[in-house]
């Protein structure tokens, strides 16, 4: 088999095209809740602690040439080396938020499954009879007339 048949193979299967769709919808939902964090949850926490803003946190790891603006983009401009925590705290809550939803939206559907597996299935119908069966009772009659 060539390599061009077996990659044809290995992507159509259905695993690799739920896979690729899972990827695909993951990172647009991870720009949702990016939004979420920067848009309604960070400004909603600042206006109840406090105007916090950890997108600006940061160390300064160098020397930081004269008339640069104390601000995260102004170091990165000047070329200055900062460790930008506060970048790193946005991403924690991005990923906590995720996990958060991903949790809720798993146990959603275990539940769903639940509810389904509970619910009575219809009587099946009995099974035919075998065929010695069938054969012994075509006897049976036969003798009986």
């Amino acid at each position: 088999m060539g390599m061009v048949q077996e990659f044809k193979e290995f992507a159509i299967k259905g695993n690799v095209i739920d896979l690729a769709v899972g990827v695909i919808i993951g990172g647009a939902f991870g720009k949702i809740v990016g939004s979420l964090v920067e848009d309604v949850i960070m400004p909603s926490v600042g206006a109840v602690f406090g105007q916090l803003d950890f997108s600006n946190l940061f160390l300064v790891l160098g020397s930081v040439p004269p008339g640069t603006a104390p601000t995260l983009a102004a170091m990165k401009a000047a070329g200055v080396p900062v460790l930008a925590y506060g970048n790193f705290i946005t991403v924690a809550i991005n990923f906590l938020i995720l996990a958060f939803v991903i949790f809720l939206m798993v146990k959603q559907i275990n539940r769903l499954k639940r509810n389904e597996a509970a619910a009575p299935a219809a009587p099946a119908a009995p099974p035919a009879p075998a065929e010695d069966v069938l054969l012994l009772r075509e006897i049976r009659d036969s003798l009986r007339k």
